[in-house]
């Protein structure tokens, strides 16, 4: 176990895991899904501890949010959630007769169209697994809706479920994804189509542990994103290349530190029950897991308020960008930075402090200059 996860006393050993993080969730609180969203905003910030631990016990951070007096931003509307429900029924109407058109099928009637039904989210990963292997081997078009999926993240396990997975008569596997933000001319918003591709490559992932079991399968690294048409609710198709998005979140997913090595590092009595606790036992629960901020969280973590404002009242630099952090090396603070800009502290042969130090010389020369001209 690193030194750096601190010295607070730890559990004891016959404490399994999964009952642990039901004591850091609260025992009656059931468990949020760590779903493809989660885990691609893990891997943009593999660094982020609290984030790891909070999604592998299952926290829900928008009420734990709330509770801290810094409620989330993030999310999705009840009018965009309702939209996004209507556009993908209409794709998948008809045994998903538009899905199939858009990837070139003629006749829909030819395409199965599997059961997927199961007890809880280990059956139908199982389930989906089964009807894998079972389309690849009819050598036939399949059609998987909401297939769920299983993959190990951090030692905890998490179940994904995309809006679709289509079988090729190839045994080629490839995602759907379907969206409801508008493809006008032919191209999306870029942000958001990556931020799809980010979240489908996690999908591609997962079923790469599957394809990796099953005779004749291979996963497209492809996906096929299905969004409204222009200004109409009819649905039209591209095809992304998430193969750059899929090496990095491989990556990143696999720098993750295990749950189970941070959960062991958090002293005795630390919980992050919303019900059981007050707002400072739940602050200082959160302050007990180191964290990695940055502005780019304030789209993808619920906590990402709370967390910029305590990195703004230590003065940290990580909430001026994960950039700028980079280029000031050892200077952690803002109070630092200025500090070596002035000369008040500082080794002025370090290549950081003597660039800041030249940049506020040129600043006061600049300052100088305006003031005579006036």
């Amino acid at each position: 176990m690193s030194e750096s996860l601190g010295s607070g006393p730890v559990r004891r050993p016959h404490t399994t895991l999964r009952h642990q993080l039901a004591e850091l969730r609260g025992p009656a609180t059931a468990p949020r899904p760590l779903d493809a969203r989660a885990l691609a905003a893990l891997a943009a910030n593999p660094g982020c501890r609290r984030r790891a631990l909070l999604d592998g016990a299952g926290v829900d951070k928008a009420a734990l949010a709330s509770a801290l007096g810094a409620p989330s931003g993030f999310g999705q509307s009840q009018f965009a959630f309702m939209r996004g429900n209507a556009f993908e029924a209409k794709v998948k109407a008809d045994g998903g007769m538009e899905l199939m058109r858009l990837l070139g099928v003629a006749e829909p009637g030819e395409v199965r169209v599997p059961d997927l039904a199961a007890a809880g989210p280990e059956g139908r990963a199982a389930r989906t697994a089964l009807a894998l292997r079972e389309a690849t081997a009819a050598g036939a078009w399949a059609l998987l809706d909401h297939p769920m999926l299983a993959l190990e993240v951090a030692g905890s396990p998490a179940y994904l479920e995309p809006d679709a997975v289509v079988v090729h008569p190839d045994g080629r596997w490839t995602v759907v994804e379907i969206k409801s933000f508008p493809m006008i001319d032919g191209s999306a918003d870029a942000a958001k189509v990556g931020a799809a591709a980010r979240q489908a490559a996690v999908y591609v992932l997962a079923l790469e542990r599957v394809a990796a079991l099953t005779d004749g399968a291979r996963v497209a690294h492809s996906v096929l994103l299905v969004c409204p048409k222009d200004f109409s609710n009819q649905p039209t198709g591209s095809v992304v290349d998430v193969r750059k998005q899929l090496s990095v979140t491989r990556r990143q997913l696999a720098r993750l530190t295990r749950v189970e090595d941070i959960a062991a590092a958090l002293p005795d009595g630390v919980s992050f029950d919303v019900e059981a606790c007050s707002a400072e036992q739940l602050a200082a629960a959160v302050e007990a897991v180191p964290h990695a901020y940055a502005p780019d969280c304030l789209a993808a973590c619920e906590l990402a308020f709370h967390c910029r404002d305590r990195a703004r009242a230590a003065g940290a630099v990580e909430a001026l960008g994960r950039s700028v952090r980079g280029e000031l090396g050892g200077l952690t603070t803002v109070g630092a930075v200025l500090a070596a800009a002035r000369g008040e502290s500082g080794d002025p042969d370090d290549p950081t402090v003597s660039a800041l130090r030249r940049a506020a010389a040129l600043r006061a020369e600049s300052l100088e200059a305006v003031g005579a001209c006036r």
